[in-house]
């Protein structure tokens, strides 16, 4: 009874719950919310915890904070690393939905990486349990990529969506409202803000931090840096040595070479899924080829160097970042897709 006089008031929503950034999604309204996945906690001299700030304001102290303040990200790799921070930035998003009040218990569908076990997903499940939801549907990423992206997966005809986030990247063919073969690798934006790090400190002994590297990453990462005129900016940061700060120049090809790892792992993690691929369902990718979406699909040339790579042709979605939240949004709309499509 309880159940049904809150969902009278609730609005149901849609998150995409992600390792660098969360997006809400409202049945009705479109995208309410889109903040990076960032929670700042403090701490008292008995041990107890506050949290000051969640999303963009959190964002801002990576880094900058003093002993009793902590800027932490729930999500690590695509799954919860902290239990308590995770229900406090889900508690967040859906008051701030619902204006703060408490009272409401909402519909939620969250997306989920593919790859994770059924230990994570209980995680998600809980923390959005604790957080207020009163039911809660898991779907798992390239799925809500591939109906955020408007792909006809209800039909016997193969699609294959590669969803690049900021902690994992997953690759899946679809058929008839399921994932017939799926990859995911714990490799994504963040692993290349990690490779940047690890450059700069090999080449030059100058020690940034991660939101340093993203800065570098968003303006002179380039899967092929070749496509057009070299860039350079200039990098502040700490020198090891001396431990003063340094600035040095550098450009869009010594980018490249810091970040080609992480491209190579997820052009062999969906050359893999190809070579699992059903032989008809493999025929239809000829004609349809690939659809590349996700934050980590922003990376300018990305889709060129895949394309070459697997020899098919790859399209980047219009708005990468918020596939998986539309798609999440479209199976509010539509309640028999939902039970088909979610997860476990």
């Amino acid at each position: 009874m309880w159940n049904f006089i809150a969902s009278l008031f609730s609005t149901d929503l849609g998150i995409d719950l992600g390792t660098a950034n969360t997006l809400v999604y409202v049945k009705g309204k479109g995208i309410v919310a889109s903040e990076p996945s960032v929670v700042a906690i403090k701490k008292d001299s008995r041990g107890g915890k506050k949290v000051l700030a969640v999303g963009l304001e959190a964002k801002e102290m990576l880094g900058r904070t003093p002993g009793n303040i902590v800027a932490v990200r729930p999500l690590r790799e695509g799954v919860i690393a902290d239990f308590e921070a995770a229900e406090e930035m889900i508690r967040y998003f859906i008051q701030k939905v619902h204006k703060r009040n408490t009272l409401v218990r909402p519909r939620v569908v969250i997306s989920i990486p593919s790859g994770i076990t059924q230990v994570e997903k209980r995680a998600v499940k809980e923390s959005a349990e604790a957080a207020g939801a009163r039911e809660i549907y898991l779907v798992e990423q390239p799925l809500a990529a591939a109906i955020g992206a408007g792909l006809p997966i209800t039909e016997p005809v193969g699609n294959m969506v590669v969803e690049i986030g900021g902690g994992t990247t997953e690759v899946a063919v679809i058929s008839l409202s399921g994932i017939v073969v799926k990859n995911s690798i714990r490799v994504g934006g963040d692993k290349m803000d990690e490779a940047i790090v690890q450059y700069l400190r090999r080449k030059y002994n100058l020690f940034v931090g991660e939101r340093t590297a993203e800065e570098v990453k968003i303006r002179l990462g380039n899967a092929c840096p070749e496509e057009g005129p070299e860039e350079v900016m200039e990098v502040k940061g700490r020198d090891l040595i001396t431990g003063i700060p340094r600035v040095y120049e550098i450009s869009s090809f010594e980018v490249r070479e810091a970040i080609s790892e992480p491209l190579n792992q997820i052009v062999q993690v969906v050359k893999e899924t190809l070579e699992k691929t059903p032989p008809q369902l493999a025929s239809d990718l000829v004609d349809r080829g690939i659809v590349l979406s996700g934050g980590g699909a922003l990376l300018k040339n990305l889709d060129l160097l895949l394309s070459r790579s697997i020899d098919l042709p790859v399209t980047l979605v219009d708005e990468p970042l918020h596939t998986v939240v539309k798609g999440v949004g479209r199976l509010l709309d539509d309640f028999r897709l939902l039970r088909e499509v979610a997860s476990d």
